[in-house]
Order: C-alpha cells, then structure tokens, then sequence
C-alpha cells in the first residue's frame, strides 16, 4: 500500500510538470506561430518585398534599355551570381559583352576580338591556350574569363555569342 501511495504520488508530480511545461509554451521565448498569420499578415509582407524588388530591377533595366536606344550608353547586366544555363546574345558592330570572373562565351555568328588592359585576354578552353588583347575570337570555341573586365566586342555587323555567368552588354 506505501508503495501505492509513493506511485501516486510521483505521477502526480509528473502531471504538475508536464501542466507547468504546457503552461509556457507559446510564450515570448517559444512564440507559436498560426496558419492564419503566415496565410494572411507574413504572406501579404513577402508579396510586398517581391513587387518592390521587382519594381526597382525592372525600373533599372527600362532605364539602361532606354539610355542604349538612345546611344548613351548603358549597362545591361545579368542577375548577380549569373546563370547556370547559356544564353544566346547578340551584338552589333561597336557593342561589347563584359565578361567578369566566371563568364564563358562562346562565338557562334559573325566575328569579334578579345579586348583587356593588358596582354591576357581569354582562356581557350577548346584549345587550351590564351587568346590576347586584340585576337579574334575562333567559332565554337569556349572562352573563359579569369581576370575581371574581359570584353568581346563584335567587329562585324551582326554577331551572336553564347554566354554563361556574370556579364554585361556595353
């Protein structure tokens, strides 16, 4: 029976912690968080984050477009980090793609040369070999850029060129 008296006893003890532990949950240390605020309060902030983000890259990118119609000049540049697929870019005579570390391209239309401040341009990585200032471009032939700004600038009429990762059109 003394034994009887001691279980109880320890459950009931059990029952009180277990009632205090329920009691805090939720608190201002351990908030619980609803269906009704991550449907309604959080999802509506998100959408806001989204649509002004938005806004500001689409307001800049309408703005450089603009100013290359205009010929003022104007940068075009890729989301930051690049892309993990190729994309098919064209070029008129004069124009330049500005290639930053990481940047592949490879000239599949027309002709271009490489331009850089000094004497190493591109990596050849067809060839295996590196393709100065001033060199022309081979087509189907993969280049990388290893030092920052690298230019592929097109030198006939119409020139399309495969790029991949962080660049700009000048």
């Amino acid at each position: 029976m003394k034994l009887l008296k001691i279980a109880a006893a320890m459950l009931c003890v059990c029952f009180l912690f277990t009632a205090a532990y329920a009691a805090n949950a939720g608190g201002q240390g351990d908030p619980l968080v609803t269906l009704s605020y991550l449907s309604g309060t959080y999802t509506q902030q998100v959408k806001t984050m989204v649509d002004q983000a938005v806004t500001a890259r689409r307001t800049e990118m309408e703005q450089s477009l603009k100013n290359i119609l205009a010929g003022n000049g104007g940068t075009i540049t890729t989301p930051s980090g690049g892309n993990s697929v190729f994309t098919v870019v064209t070029l008129t005579q004069g124009q330049s793609l500005v290639g930053d570390v990481g940047c592949e391209v490879m000239l599949r239309i027309g002709a271009a040369v490489c331009g850089a401040e000094d004497s190493v341009g591109l990596i050849d990585t067809t060839a295996g070999s590196v393709l100065g200032s001033g060199q022309a471009l081979a087509v189907n032939h993969l280049y990388m850029v290893t030092i920052s700004p690298r230019r592929v600038t097109a030198t006939s009429g119409t020139v399309k060129v495969l790029a991949r990762g962080p660049y700009s059109i000048q």
